[in-house]
């Protein structure tokens, strides 16, 4: 009778214990959710009042206490934005920037970071180090060299000139070498067996290995054209030529009190990218953990 007794109190013990340990990751997953939660609405904070901005009435936008739901929902602000500017014409503008700078930066900087991680060649590293070493000057202090290249070229004024001084990235290059080196040397030593080219072992086996670098370059590279504001400014004097971003600048410029229109042009503004980075997050991800573990 003890012994059975011993063994339902060992067996209420052993119970017991699971349902303590159960408690205690009940509790720390409620804490961590709760943290990530937080940090989710201090980093979204910003873009939901941005967006609420958007939807207002210009009256409501000084209301006390503030709203963070518009009442009532104004929608007639985003129409009112295209109404007042040529909005169709700069969002031509960004789209053909940002085509154009992201393919070249794809392309050039692919090509480039594959000799420097696959092909032995005489002073190989000290040609990469002499590239890597260009990042540690501002992006400043290339605009007078740049601005004086673009005008000798007689691109001044032009959307080319806004995009050839950064058609090329020492970070995109840095980048993609990585990548190309963690891919293992049998894929290319069986592309030789079989007779392919260099350039058909580059384009058929070596770019499709990197594609998710080569996402994270067209995330990185869209963003900073779809972005670019003081460059296009400098180089460009047509403002029928400007891209969305110095153009909503301008929009700031002539409507300073009448927030609600600047909101909605930032919102649209903001709408590409979000989609962009939606669509290639996956393939965002691993390119970044591959570059961190090559």
């Amino acid at each position: 009778m003890s012994n059975g007794a011993l063994g339902r109190g060992g067996g209420s013990a052993r119970s017991r214990r699971p349902a303590g340990i159960g408690l205690k990751k009940a509790a720390s997953a409620i804490v961590l959710y709760g943290l990530l939660l937080a940090v989710a609405l201090v980093c979204l904070g910003p873009f939901l009042w941005l967006l609420s901005t958007s939807l207002k009435v210009n009256a409501n936008v000084y209301a006390f206490p503030p709203q963070l739901i518009p009442r009532p929902v104004n929608f007639q602000n985003f129409a009112d934005v295209f109404r007042i500017m040529p909005l169709w014409t700069y969002i031509k503008n960004t789209v053909f920037m940002t085509l154009l700078g992201v393919g070249l930066n794809v392309v050039i900087c692919t090509m480039t970071a594959y000799p420097l991680a696959r092909i032995a060649f005489p002073a190989r590293s000290v040609v990469f180090y002499a590239i890597v070493s260009t990042m540690i000057l501002p992006n400043a202090a290339g605009m007078i060299v740049n601005f004086i290249i673009i005008q000798k070229l007689h691109l001044y004024n032009t959307l080319l000139g806004v995009v050839l001084p950064s058609a090329v990235s020492v970070f995109n290059i840095f980048l993609l070498r990585q990548a190309f080196i963690t891919i293992p040397n049998d894929i290319e030593h069986s592309g030789r067996i079989d007779g392919a080219s260099e350039f058909r072992i580059f384009w058929n086996l070596m770019v499709p290995m990197v594609r998710s670098a080569v996402a994270t370059v067209v995330i990185f590279d869209f963003m900073a054209f779809w972005n670019s504001m003081i460059w296009p400014i400098i180089v460009l004097d047509d403002k029928e030529k400007y891209p969305l971003a110095a153009a909503l600048q301008y929009l700031q410029g002539n409507l300073s009190y009448n927030f609600p229109y600047i909101a909605a042009g930032t919102i649209i503004s903001v709408i590409p990218i979000l989609i962009i980075f939606l669509v290639l997050q996956k393939q965002f991800i691993n390119g970044m953990v591959g570059a961190v573990k090559g």
